[in-house]
């Protein structure tokens, strides 16, 4: 296969099946653009902006609070990326007014802006504000190709991520300020990301901290988006470490803790190094965790869902009767998906579900792609090619009423 021009850029190609998951991320953007367009603005998004920027923009003028909407336990990080935007599109704004005639400025108010200042004068607050999420969708997409890709192959990476694309719980997530995508990406990254630090533990020790500084990261990502989410993360990372990592187990705990350190850092951080109101975490109940068969049972039973209900029974009913599909690739994000199933917050407002859905799917890919590879493999392609386009069709099909 040839690579054209620019086309490669250090070891990052470009080729066909690069351009296939390019294009797949691209209807999923167009979807949740086409959602956005469709909305108003609601109380909910009032409160993220108002909070998001106080956060940014300056401490809050209750005493004794972190901002107006009190302390945030329920996911800082949504709060600081839905306000983002808002804070730069505002500042941008007002450096061009300089320039423009007085009757030509944006910002004709002098002084602190509200929010309901902006939305009549910023007439894309509503987008601005939904950019971070259908980012950070996009980027979850990625993420899953990557991992899908590498371990099953172009076929594997497609299945999986042709699903994501389609998924109106993703899109729905994507299209309002909330934490449940951003701890997805960071349980999902953080996971994979011990899984690589542990294989690069059987190489010399320089090849161990880009891994882990990564790992940290991904730590930090879901921390700040549920706090919760850390020590779920922490201890499914913990037990792959250790699944993979033979002759190095010993030092899989001191790594992961330090991770953990890492993360809590970066959470105080996001709470301007405020120890008051980092210490609210503690405090609350947000971390609370309990077990229900309930989401499940929804999302399962939800017509939009139809494709992916189909797709995991076909893959469950593979895995348990094919002995070449029960390897580590495949084991990892069953059991991964089968915990965060259950789980529901109790504290805080979450949905572990959301969480388990990314580990879902690269199941789903990984069972596949070894049907794809078996004497049945026409066979194995034409079932897997109907099921996408059934979810394509429902998600389609279902997407005003996602509004």
């Amino acid at each position: 296969m040839t690579t054209h021009r620019f086309a490669r850029l250090r070891r990052f190609r470009f080729n066909l099946p690069q351009r296939i998951a390019a294009g797949l991320l691209l209807v999923f953007l167009i979807q949740g653009l086409w959602l956005t367009g469709r909305q108003t603005l609601t109380d909910r998004d009032y409160q993220y902006a108002r909070c998001g920027r106080e956060m940014w923009e300056r401490p809050s003028p209750l005493a004794g609070y972190f901002t107006s909407c009190g302390n945030i336990h329920d996911g800082i990080l949504a709060y600081r990326m839905a306000g983002l935007p808002l804070t730069l599109n505002l500042l941008a704004e007002r450096g061009l007014d300089h320039y423009r005639k007085p009757e030509d400025r944006v910002v004709l108010v002098e002084g602190e802006l509200s929010a309901w200042e902006l939305r009549h004068q910023l007439t894309h607050t509503l987008l601005l504000m939904r950019l971070p999420f259908l980012g950070a969708g996009c980027l979850l997409g990625a993420g899953l190709w990557w991992v899908t890709r590498r371990l099953y192959g172009n076929r594997g990476g497609y299945t999986a991520l042709a699903l994501y694309c389609f998924s109106p719980a993703v899109l729905r997530a994507c299209i309002a300020p909330n934490p449940e995508v951003l701890c997805a990406l960071g349980v999902y990254g953080g996971v994979y990301a011990c899984i690589g630090v542990a294989h690069a533990m059987q190489g010399p020790v320089a090849k161990w901290r880009p891994r882990i500084v990564l790992l940290t990261a991904a730590f930090g990502l879901a921390a700040a988006s549920h706090i919760a989410a850390l020590p779920i993360v922490a201890l499914l990372g913990l037990a792959a470490m250790l699944w993979v990592a033979e002759g190095r187990r010993s030092q899989v705990m001191p790594v992961v803790l330090a991770a953990v350190a890492g993360a809590f850092l970066l959470v105080l951080a996001c709470y301007g190094f405020s120890p008051d109101a980092f210490s609210y975490l503690f405090r609350s109940a947000a971390g609370f965790l309990w077990f229900s068969l309930d989401p499940a049972r929804r999302f399962f039973s939800t017509l939009a869902n139809a494709g992916i209900t189909v797709a995991s029974a076909a893959a469950l009913a593979l895995y348990v009767g094919l002995r070449r599909s029960r390897y580590f690739g495949n084991s990892v994000p069953l059991i991964c998906a089968s915990i965060l199933v259950v789980l529901i917050m109790t504290g805080a407002p979450g949905a572990p579900w959301l969480w388990a859905l990314p580990f879902l799917l690269t199941f789903i890919g990984g069972v596949f792609a070894d049907a794809y590879d078996s004497r049945h493999s026409r066979l194995a392609m034409a079932a897997a090619g109907a099921i996408l386009l059934l979810q394509a069709v429902f998600c389609v099909l279902s997407l005003p009423g996602l509004l």
